[in-house]
């Protein structure tokens, strides 16, 4: 049973001003992401905003917003063929756990200078 959904939006001007910013990108991003952004050159704020929304999105289909999640904790990541999807540790599976788990799935897109993330909650039994 779907138990949540969660939808957000990135400009991705916004991540590129968190970049110039030491430490910032570090603070709000899994090191595993941050390193694979690296690895997109010129899209790599591109590819921060689209997980950046992915987290915000998440937050929104938890229905707590982010808050005892610290953002790093939450990693969106591809599978071998592109799919996203996204990994919990720390405080974020805590948090998760402690509303009732489930399954997370993700979705990320982006057209010129916005990035968006969708994300669904799946829960057995309908666990609210």
């Amino acid at each position: 049973m779907i138990t949540g959904i969660g939808i957000d939006i990135v400009h991705v001007s916004r991540i590129e001003r968190w970049m110039s910013i030491p430490g910032l990108v570090e603070r709000y991003f899994h090191p595993l992401e941050i390193a694979a952004s690296t690895s997109r050159g010129s899209g790599r704020a591109l590819s921060l905003a689209a997980r950046f929304a992915a987290k915000e999105a998440l937050g929104k289909a938890l229905g707590t917003g982010l808050a005892h999640m610290k953002l790093k904790d939450i990693h969106v990541k591809n599978n071998h063929n592109g799919k996203p999807f996204i990994f919990l540790e720390g405080t974020a599976i805590e948090h998760f756990e402690k509303l009732g788990g489930g399954i997370v799935h993700c979705s990320l897109t982006h057209e010129g200078e916005n990035a968006v993330a969708m994300v669904i909650i799946e829960r057995q039994g309908g666990r609210e």
